[in-house]
């Protein structure tokens, strides 16, 4: 007999389907003067795994700070909010952030988006069982160049939700960019909202330290970056020539990750030969960091018109919730 049982959850793969454009694009960062690689070569399922670890390390106070915040406001946000809306995952990962959320929310539907579809794929299925009055969908989708998500949404209210402080990896000129598109996903579905994580500007010695833990974890989590490279595309990066890097550049307002050559080395990447000096540098990742009303300046610019902000008792981390 035919399995006339309900799915559960959906997966739409908005990932790109132009696998050699994209090959072209590591090499050709990868042979810039100034080596560079995008941040989302960082989340193979080792990689998924190695930052679910980073969150719970005594150096890395985003992820407790946001939690403690929400715990702490989380009937106040919540009913701002309203009850029945979709709600709008994006950087999903496994998904747990969201998930404290749902209870409180009563979303019709769930949708999660993320680059690592393995990841959400895993997540829904075993979220599914326990919120069976749910639409749950994933979104495989590379959102760094837009939200591919216009179609899969309904014309109801949606929250669209971003913690973590990941709108840090994105340049101040990106980040703006990047809301405009969530409010341009509000827009015609009135009542929709944003709310969104944001770390901010702190003491040199707290920042280098929440990047370069003492365990080594953020350094495995780096260099694994490799590791998915030489899988994905063919190159032949040896971990043993590469050493973690990470500091907070001040006058940036930002913390960068590299990864840095140990000595003279060649590396086949795609098919020509680049050749690292002792101290060069691969760019893996920037963590742009804000002061309260930066950030609140950057929502209002990109079209939301009432911004509500909750801080840490410290105000070093923020959550805005924007309208």
């Amino acid at each position: 007999m035919p399995d006339t049982k309900a799915m559960q959850y959906r997966i739409i793969d908005r990932s790109s389907s132009d696998v050699a454009g994209e090959r072209e694009r590591v090499i050709a960062g990868l042979h810039a003067p100034a080596a560079h690689i995008a941040p989302k070569y960082f989340y193979d399922a080792l990689g998924c795994a190695l930052y679910g670890a980073i969150c719970r390390l005594p150096e890395y106070y985003p992820t407790r700070t946001e939690v403690a915040i929400f715990r702490e406001h989380r009937l106040a946000i919540a009913q701002a909010m309203g009850l029945g809306r979709q709600f709008v995952d994006l950087g999903a990962g496994d998904c747990c952030k969201a998930e404290a959320w749902l209870a409180f929310v009563s979303p019709v539907r769930y949708i999660a988006v993320d680059i690592a579809g393995p990841e959400i794929e895993r997540a829904l299925a075993r979220m599914a069982p326990d919120y069976p009055e749910v639409e749950m969908l994933g979104v495989i989708a590379d959102f760094g160049g837009g939200l591919p998500i216009d179609d899969v949404l309904d014309e109801r209210p949606a929250t669209f939700f971003y913690p973590g402080s990941s709108i840090g990896n994105f340049s101040s000129q990106e980040a703006l960019h990047f809301l405009k598109t969530v409010r341009a996903q509000c827009a015609p579905r009135p009542g929709s909202v944003l709310l969104i994580g944001a770390d901010g500007k702190k003491g040199k010695t707290v920042l280098d330290a929440a990047y370069d833990d003492a365990l080594g974890v953020t350094a495995a989590f780096n260099r694994n970056a490799l590791l998915h490279l030489n899988a994905r595309f063919g190159f032949d990066f040896d971990l043993d020539g590469f050493v973690h890097r990470a500091f907070y550049n001040e006058p940036e307002g930002r913390v960068e990750m590299h990864l840095e050559s140990l000595r003279e080395q060649s590396v086949r990447i795609g098919d020509r030969v680049r050749r690292f000096a002792p101290g060069e540098r691969i760019h893996t990742e920037n963590s742009y960091k804000y002061r309260a009303e930066e950030f609140e300046s950057m929502l209002r610019a990109a079209g939301f018109g009432s911004v509500t902000r909750w801080s840490s008792p410290d105000e070093g981390y923020f959550v805005f919730y924007a309208s």
